[in-house]
C-alpha cells in the first residue's frame, strides 16, 4: 500500500529512472549544476502539468508554499521562476524527448491488444497522422514563424489508434508543411496510416506502399485519374456510393505513383456530403469500401487526442520563448499524458485518461493509495432526510 506517500510521488515513481539518468549523462544535463538538477526540473514541470499550473510563476508559488513537504514529493530544493526558466532554456530538450520515447515504448504495448471493432482482420497496426498548431507571439519567439506573419508552433503527431498513444512527435515552426513529416516516419510493414488530404505527397505515399504498409486518405478535388476496374457489388444504403481501382494520369503524379490504387466515394448520411477516399488497399476481399471509410472516420480520434491534451494539460500556454524551452515544455507535457495512460492500463482503471488526470490534479498533495484512487469510485454522500426548501416555501 502507498497510503503514506503523496499521489504526486506515486505518479512520478512510474518514470524509468535509469533511462532518465542515462539521458542526463549523455546530454550533460547536470554539468556544473549544484542543487537544481534535471530530476528536480522534471518534477517541477510535471507538477505544473498534472496540477494545471498556467505559468512557471504558478508552479514555483505552489511548491514554495509547501516547502515542508518538498522532500516527500521527491524534490530536493526550492527555486524561483527565474531559475526554472534558465534551466528550461539551457538544458538540452533531447533529455525529455528521449524520456518521452522511452515511455512510449513502455506504454504502447499495454494497449496493443485493444480491439479495433471497425477492422475485420485484427492483425494490422493502425495509425493516424495530423498536426496541431499552438499560437504564440512572434515578437517574443522570432524562430516560430507561422502563416500570415503570425507566430505559431506545430506539433506533428502520429498516434496508435489502439489506445490513442502517440508513437511519433515532431515539433517545428508553423511554416513546416504537414506532408514533409512523411519523410521522417519509420514505416511499419503491414500497418495502416490514415491522414487528411494535406498529407498527399505521391512520392511519400509510394514509399509507404513500397515498404509494405497501407494508407487511407482523402482525395484532392483536382486529382486526375482513369478508372481501370469497378466493383458493382455496392450497397448504397450504407452510404458507400462507388468503389473503383484507378490509375493516375497527371503528368507529374503518374511518375511519382505509377501503381494502381483504390478510389471510394462515400456519402455521409448526417450531412449529405460526398467524400472521396484513396487507398493502396486494392484487395476488395480483405477490406471492403465501407471498412476503408470507417478507418478514415476514426482518424478523428487524433483530434480528440489534441483536444484532450489542450484541455487537461498546459500546452496552449507555452512556458518559455526559446526553441529549446518550448520543446522541453511540450515533451514534458507528452510525458505527463503517457504517465496518465500508464496508470490507467496497469491499474485497469474504469476511468478515462481525462478523469484520471482530474483525480490526480485534485489529490496530488494528498497521501492516499493511487491504485485505490483510480479504481474505486468515490461514494456520493448525500443526506436524503433533509427536505430542501423550494422558492414558494420561503
Amino acid at each position: 500500500m502507498n497510503e503514506g506517500k503523496y499521489v504526486f510521488t506515486q505518479v512520478t515513481s512510474l518514470i524509468p529512472r535509469q533511462i532518465f539518468q542515462r539521458l542526463v549523462k549523455k546530454y550533460n544535463g547536470d554539468y556544473r549544476v549544484r542543487e537544481f538538477n534535471c530530476t528536480n526540473q522534471l518534477k517541477y514541470m510535471l507538477f505544473g502539468q498534472l496540477t494545471a499550473c498556467k505559468s512557471l510563476r504558478d508552479i514555483c508559488l505552489c511548491l514554495s508554499a509547501h516547502q515542508d513537504i518538498l522532500y516527500g514529493l521527491g524534490i530536493t530544493t526550492s527555486v524561483n521562476e527565474s531559475s526554472l526558466s534558465r534551466a528550461n532554456e539551457s538544458r538540452d530538450y533531447h533529455i525529455y524527448e528521449g524520456l518521452g520515447q522511452a515511455l512510449i515504448k513502455i506504454v504502447r504495448p499495454l494497449y496493443s491488444k485493444m480491439r479495433a471493432e471497425y477492422l475485420a482482420p485484427q492483425d494490422h497496426d493502425i495509425f493516424a497522422l495530423d498536426s496541431t498548431t499552438i499560437s504564440c507571439s512572434l515578437k517574443l519567439m522570432n524562430w516560430a514563424q507561422g502563416k500570415y506573419n503570425k507566430g505559431a508552433v506545430k506539433m506533428h503527431t502520429l498516434i496508435d489508434l489502439r489506445g490513442s498513444i502517440p508513437t511519433f512527435i515532431h515539433i517545428t515552426d508553423g511554416r513546416c508543411h504537414d506532408s514533409n513529416v512523411l519523410d521522417l516516419l519509420d514505416i511499419v510493414p503491414n500497418s495502416i496510416y490514415t491522414m487528411d488530404k494535406a498529407y498527399i505527397d505521391f512520392e511519400a505515399l509510394e514509399r509507404i506502399d513500397s515498404e509494405g504498409a497501407f494508407f487511407v486518405t482523402r482525395a484532392k478535388d483536382n486529382i486526375k485519374y482513369e478508372i481501370t476496374s469497378t466493383n458493382f457489388n455496392v450497397d448504397q444504403s450504407t452510404g458507400l456510393m462507388e468503389d473503383h481501382i484507378i490509375r493516375l494520369t497527371g503528368y507529374k503524379s503518374k511518375r511519382l505513383y505509377p501503381k494502381e490504387f483504390r478510389l471510394i466515394k462515400f456519402c455521409d448520411n448526417e450531412t449529405g456530403e460526398l467524400i472521396t477516399f484513396i487507398s493502396n488497399i486494392v484487395d476488395q476481399l480483405e477490406f471492403n469500401g465501407l471498412e476503408i471509410a470507417n478507418i478514415y472516420r476514426h482518424r478523428w480520434d487524433i483530434e480528440s487526442f489534441f483536444k484532450l491534451i489542450k484541455q487537461n494539460l498546459t500546452v496552449k500556454h507555452l512556458m518559455g520563448c526559446s526553441e529549446n524551452a518550448v520543446k522541453t515544455h511540450l515533451w514534458i507535457a507528452i510525458c505527463s499524458y503517457l504517465l496518465l495512460a500508464r496508470i490507467k492500463a496497469i491499474y485497469d482503471s474504469p476511468y478515462s485518461i481525462t478523469e484520471i488526470g482530474t483525480l490526480i490534479r485534485v489529490f496530488a498533495l494528498v497521501k492516499t493509495d493511487l491504485k485505490k484512487l483510480v479504481t474505486e469510485p468515490q461514494p456520493l454522500i448525500q443526506n436524503q432526510d433533509v427536505k430542501e426548501l423550494t422558492l414558494f416555501d420561503c
